[in-house]
């Protein structure tokens, strides 16, 4: 299938998610979180009428533009319907007003934005295939970014950089088929989108809904060693219904913008491993997260990557690449209303082969969750801080492009607003010292909005 054909198949798929043909991940079924994510206990919410109170408005009472969960509504219950045969829908739009308010490269603004379309079918509702499921997803990007202005390696809005950076075409990034053996085990075969793994609770959110800089949103660490979409398998553990361990091996590099099928392996094969482990410190919910990832491909470039901004310089020869990761998410107050809801920390680190990959080691952490305000408790904040140390074999191969190079360090912060369920405002600033020594660090200032369709 080459680029044009499937670009068309990327549209075909919007078409029918949105007449809604007679019809993943893993089954934790993102899609019916979302949904129920809003949704207060009856003994719960306040007595308030739609409007009074976007927080106390009960979605399952109220359909009124200020309180349905999407723009579009249930589509005259045809939304309902489909869910009920297995088919759901989740489509947003995140658009990006950033800039450079001093230091850094170069001092503006820019307007950007990414497209989002993900149908989920569950097969067993669908067609009586009990325990098989299906994700699509379709992305786009639109407009520009600062991601050339800060001096930093890592993009401040990654989401508006995805999924292919020169390119404002809709590609297909997950056509995943996932089976379920059991209640404890499960096949998945397809085309992967690995920008849903390395979750954390309070630092993930694709860019879209925390934090808006890629240091916060996965391990960048791991980028040199994990393509961003491509073709796959694996399996998963589960322990009830939730996955613990899960081991995936896919094609070597990216092909987003491809169906993948004539690069399958063509330069090697890349292997992940992750552990996630739930944990009741203090009776409150946490993660423990243990990764590693090898990628066999040759290394001779730096190649280009839409997740990192990198001059595409040659390096020593190197077969292979590998890097370790950890990552850990704990509550410290969760709603005794409402246990989605809380506040908590989180942290994430890496150590690489500094042969291939530019980041050395990495290590980030910071505190996020619901709204502290009364009134309030749907919106969410974060604030962050990662360094990343620069590899000292690939540093000096850098340094003609770039000037002199050390380490970098950044500070994040945002609150996301939830003007309407469907519709979110971020006020996002980002302190961003660049690894570059001649790079002035660069305050980023930006608006961030999120409509849910």
């Amino acid at each position: 299938m080459d680029g044009l054909t499937f670009r068309r198949a990327s549209y075909v798929l919007l078409w029918i998610a949105a007449v809604g043909m007679p019809g993943i991940g893993v089954p934790e079924v993102a899609a019916g979180e979302a949904v129920d994510y809003l949704l207060f206990d009856d003994s719960c919410a306040q007595d308030l009428s739609c409007g009074d109170d976007l927080i106390g408005c009960h979605p399952g009472s109220c359909q009124s533009l200020c309180c349905r969960q999407q723009l579009t509504g249930d589509w005259f219950g045809r939304r309902s319907s489909l869910a009920q045969h297995g088919i759901t829908l989740d489509a947003d739009v995140t658009q990006f007003y950033f800039g450079v308010a001093s230091g850094g490269l170069n001092q503006r603004f820019d307007y950007g934005g990414h497209g989002d379309y993900v149908v989920n079918i569950d097969m067993g509702k669908l067609a009586n295939r009990e325990g098989l499921f299906v994700k699509l997803r379709a992305e786009h990007r639109f407009g520009q970014t600062i991601a050339n202005d800060t001096g930093s390696f890592f993009p401040p809005t990654i989401s508006a950089n995805l999924p292919v950076s020169d390119s404002n075409d809709l590609y297909l990034t997950n056509v995943l088929f996932t089976q379920a053996l059991s209640e404890s085990f499960a096949l998945f075969a397809g085309k992967l989108d690995t920008f849903d793994g390395d979750q954390n609770a309070f630092a993930h959110g694709r860019g879209k809904t925390q934090f808006s800089n890629l240091g916060f949103v996965v391990n960048p660490a791991l980028i040199r060693t994990v393509p961003y979409s491509t073709l796959g398998a694996g399996f998963v553990l589960m322990d009830e219904g939730l996955p613990y361990f899960t081991f995936t091996a896919m094609n070597a590099t990216d092909t987003a913008n491809s169906a993948g099928f004539n690069q399958l392996f063509e330069e090697g094969v890349a292997l992940i491993a992750e552990l996630r482990l739930p944990t009741e410190f203090y009776g409150l919910p946490g993660h423990q997260t243990f990764g590693g990832t090898w990628n066999s491909r040759e290394y001779t470039t730096l190649g280009q990557d839409p997740r990192i901004i990198l001059p595409d310089v040659p390096i020593n020869q190197q077969s292979g690449s590998w890097a370790l990761y950890y990552n850990f998410d704990q509550y410290l107050s969760v709603d005794a209303c409402d246990p989605t809801k809380g506040w908590g920390v989180f942290g994430r680190a890496a150590i690489t082969d500094d042969r291939t990959n530019p980041v050395a080691w990495f290590l980030s952490t910071g505190l996020g969750g619901n709204s502290w305000l009364y009134g309030r408790e749907a919106d969410t904040f974060g604030i962050g801080w990662y360094y990343s140390s620069t590899s000292d074999e690939i540093g000096p191969l850098l340094q003609a492009v770039t000037g002199p190079l050390g380490a970098g360090n950044t500070t994040e912060l945002f609150y996301n607003i939830e003007v309407t369920p469907w519709f979110r405002l971020t006020p996002d600033i980002q302190i961003i010292d660049s690894a570059r020594e001649r790079v002035d660090t660069a305050i980023v200032v930006g608006l961030r909005g999120q409509v849910i369709f």
